[in-house]
């Protein structure tokens, strides 16, 4: 029975693709380069708060009675070949994966089938199983369903290391172009709230995320950075994903035209301003579209307007001024400080001793000593 339910696993490549689930798009994007061949199509190299794993990315059922625009499991469409587990086979699978050494962590998501708080249960007896009889201590990453029940998010939590709920869209309007059977306010949202309330108040440690489809319905990149940007701020969120959209056949939004993976990089680039470095959202260079620009990494653009004729004095700016140096993020601002506190940094060379990987990018905007360090790097 197993090696059939393995087998099965082949079928869900497309949830690779469309749960990103702490993929690195960015390295990706900035890199181009092949992902490493995997004994499965559905594991993939993804952050945990433990640090980088393999993920089995796995599906209860590819089976839904939604009909969401852009997705490849969306009711009706007849080249999505419909795979279900029960929850013990679902758990056996993935123990004896896990035994072999191929995984060290679980994303579980499903279809919905019967509802989201059915199809919930279902997920959660699978951890449950996992915990209670297979004794399984590792990572698990579960997908919150749109309706589930307070209870059941709190079970989630309880069981897993992250939990997520996807938005989709940034605002109400979005998503009912997105998927006109989900309810932004009723079904999803406030499971968001939920989880931000019962890590407040109960303790638990379950981190969330969410995912946006980014440019399908005429979103802004302004739009999606703006309730990011709330739900870092507000509700706790480890972190928001986007997802750029790809058509696919047999849906109605299959004659679109895709949607730059440039764009979902600058996206992540900009959503790690709001959420590691202090920005805010008034902050990012945003086009007159709303959007931002594609030829350039949003802090470069905004360095490029505001520390060109004001550059950072290493030796004496704050730790949020530093974080503007491009080049400059929190571990190397914290360095600075260190050092600082040791001498004074007169040298490109002495910042590249303590960790700053791109000096010359960082040239034109910051000052050592009161003299521009681009001159400094010139003499080499």
């Amino acid at each position: 029975m197993v090696p059939d339910s393995i087998q099965k696993l082949s079928l869900l490549d497309d949830a690779t693709q469309f749960e990103p689930a702490g993929d690195q798009p960015m390295a990706e994007a900035a890199t181009a380069q092949p992902r490493t061949p995997k004994p499965l199509p559905c594991i993939s190299d993804v952050s945990t708060p433990a640090g980088k794993k393999p993920i089995l990315k796995a599906m209860m059922t590819t089976a839904c009675e939604r009909n969401c625009f852009y997705c490849p499991f969306r009711a009706g469409r007849s080249k999505t070949q419909r795979v279900s587990y029960t929850p013990d086979e679902m758990a056996k699978t993935y123990d004896t994966i896990q035994r072999a050494g191929l995984v060290e962590g679980l994303f579980l998501s499903s279809g919905i089938i019967k509802g989201g708080a059915q199809t919930q249960d279902k997920i959660i007896d699978t951890a449950e199983v996992l915990r209670k009889q297979y004794s399984y201590r590792g990572y698990i990453h579960l997908k919150i369903m749109p309706g589930a029940e307070y209870d059941q998010v709190r079970r989630a939590m309880q069981l897993a290391d992250r939990v997520s709920i996807n938005l989709e869209g940034a605002t109400a309007e979005r998503l009912a172009a997105l998927a006109p059977k989900k309810d932004y306010w009723n079904e999803l949202f406030p499971r968001l709230q939920w989880i931000s309330r019962l890590r407040r108040e109960e303790g638990l440690r379950a981190s969330v995320v969410t995912q946006f489809v980014v440019g399908a319905v005429g979103d802004t990149d302004l739009e999606l950075l703006h309730t990011s940007d709330h739900l870092y701020n507000q509700l706790g969120l480890r972190r928001t994903y986007f997802m750029a959209f790809n058509p696919v056949s047999q849906t109605p939004f299959e004659h679109l035209d895709p949607v730059s993976r440039q764009r979902e990089f600058r996206l992540y680039q900009a959503s790690f301003l709001l959420r590691d470095y202090g920005w805010n959202v008034e902050d990012l260079p945003f086009l007159q579209s709303a959007n931002l620009p594609l030829d350039m990494d949003p802090k470069l653009a905004w360095a490029r307007e505001y520390l060109r004729d004001a550059p950072v004095e290493i030796n004496l700016a704050a730790r949020s001024e530093l974080m503007r140096v491009p080049g400059i993020g929190p571990k190397t601002a914290d360095a600075i400080l260190r050092e600082r506190r040791r001498q004074r940094i007169r040298e490109t060379g002495h910042l590249r001793a303590l960790g700053m990987r791109d000096v010359q990018k960082a040239g034109p905007f910051m000052l050592l000593d009161g003299k521009l360090a681009e001159q400094q790097l010139s003499l080499f």
